[in-house]
């Protein structure tokens, strides 16, 4: 897979503090797996070389509202994450209480995210982007090919490369930029992820593979 001007974007999901933040609410299951995979620092990165390549970034965002939590049936982690108030926020049209909250950016990632250039997607609500515009988004700016980073890996960024690569699209995960859950009874989300990642993704790459090649 080679990266093109023009044509590739970067992806990210979740970059929130509830996945990477230490005063996240599941920092407990996904922290030590962040911090091994210096998974804070490499987003980062990914955002730097994408700026300074001009190449186009698409966030595809976690957010529940009151609403959403009148669900009647989910999976075990969907569940979980109604129950200890992850991604949060008071409606769709509110946003008092959001800077610092779960549901915001990392602090070191605003400067990016907020450039007024960067494409914030309407939020996806299970795993993947079926029920956001992500796969418009790109599509209306031509792009062909995604790089795909952030969290978390055997779940949201699993989902979106499958369905990414359904909707048509070459994709790259970049494996060092996202983490995962580890527990000691439902198993290792990240080691799971990356058997699939090899397995159907287009190109696994880590953060300085992908920095050279936007760079080029």
């Amino acid at each position: 897979m080679q990266l093109t001007a023009g044509d590739t974007a970067l992806v990210l999901t979740d970059p929130q503090n509830d996945f990477l933040s230490p005063e996240g609410v599941t920092w407990e299951l996904v922290g030590k797996n962040v911090e091994e995979n210096g998974t804070v620092e490499h987003i980062e990165q990914l955002l730097i070389a994408a700026q300074q390549a001009g190449t186009p970034v698409f966030v595809s965002p976690h957010y529940y509202f009151p609403h959403d939590h009148k669900w009647e049936f989910g999976g075990t982690l969907e569940q979980k994450m109604h129950e200890i108030g992850m991604f949060d926020r008071p409606g769709p049209l509110q946003m008092q209480g959001f800077t610092g909250s779960g549901a915001d950016w990392l602090e070191q990632y605003k400067p990016f995210l907020e450039d007024g250039k960067t494409v914030v997607c309407s939020p996806h609500k299970v795993y993947g982007p079926e029920q956001n515009d992500l796969v418009l988004q790109l599509r209306k700016r031509g792009i062909t090919k995604v790089v795909l980073a952030g969290m978390s890996a055997n779940l949201c960024i699993e989902s979106h490369l499958r369905e990414l690569l359904e909707q048509g699209f070459e994709v790259a995960v970049v494996s060092d930029a996202t983490a995962a859950a580890q527990h000691p009874e439902m198993g290792d989300g990240y080691a799971a992820a990356l058997t699939n990642f090899r397995y159907i993704a287009g190109a696994v790459l880590t953060t300085e593979e992908t920095v050279q090649a936007l760079a080029a």
